[in-house]
């Protein structure tokens, strides 16, 4: 690999300075990856597939991108560019946190592969950056540290990631996330009942049967901002209430 190729995508130009016109874009090659891991999943994204579904060599592809990592950051930045910033801007850090966390879920779950594919990216792309300045904002006259916004918001994104994998994993076995959980309650009930995990048991113990079923959505935004608060300093909400309940106080 060159000393030019070793570089992030994102530091190169898209196109040499001179020379003749390129036949495709980052923008193009992203979509066929895109269109390609929502079809037939992540494994099918190859340099060569991603050639012919544009129908081109394999060869010139790599005039564009260097290695499959760089497709598949190209491809993660490409439908990170979905998420929508409406509406943010005027409530409180928490509401505007919460609405992105939603944005990043509903494209997660458009694009399934997006978890697997972001686990192996090293750097960021320019609506991922846009991402996190959104965060940024929201948070701007929150009393806390920088570091610790960005360590938040960054915890936050390995959040969301988690519970919409786990989201997925349980469609594509043809579960929702009730009966999933009903299935772990059995399973507790069960081991519990010979008596080796007292402290479990305890916990356990009267709680009714279907009582922590929840449905995905609840879910997701109950953890989310049980995460955040947490993470944020609850004494600094300024939300009336929302500390108390969503750190399980009171």
């Amino acid at each position: 690999m060159t000393e030019q190729s070793a570089r992030s995508i994102w530091l190169r130009p898209e196109r040499a300075a001179r020379g003749p016109a390129p036949e495709y874009d980052r923008d193009r090659i992203a979509s066929a990856g895109v269109a390609l891991a929502d079809a037939e999943g992540l494994a099918a994204v190859t340099m060569r597939a991603v050639a012919l579904a544009l129908g081109a060599g394999p060869a010139s592809l790599y005039r564009y991108v260097a290695t499959r990592d760089e497709l598949l950051e190209l491809m993660t930045d490409r439908v990170n560019g979905e998420i929508s910033y409406a509406g943010l801007g005027g409530g409180h850090w928490l509401d505007d946190l919460l609405a992105l966390a939603r944005e990043s879920r509903r494209v997660h779950l458009a694009h399934p592969w997006l978890s697997e594919a972001g686990a192996s990216r090293t750097s960021m792309g320019p609506h991922a950056v846009d991402y996190l300045d959104h965060a940024m904002a929201a948070l701007a006259d929150l009393p806390v540290g920088p570091r610790v916004k960005l360590e938040a918001v960054g915890i936050l994104n390995a959040v969301v990631a988690a519970l919409t994998r786990a989201e997925i994993e349980q469609r594509l076995a043809g579960k929702t996330m009730a009966q999933w959980q009903r299935a772990q309650a059995e399973y507790l009930a069960h081991v519990v009942g010979a008596g080796r995990h007292p402290h479990l048991s305890a916990v356990l113990t009267g709680t009714p049967p279907g009582a922590d079923e929840e449905p995905a959505e609840p879910l997701f935004e109950r953890l989310v901002t049980r995460v955040l608060i947490g993470l944020l300093h609850p004494e600094d909400t300024g939300r009336a209430g929302t500390s108390t309940r969503a750190s399980g106080r009171g």
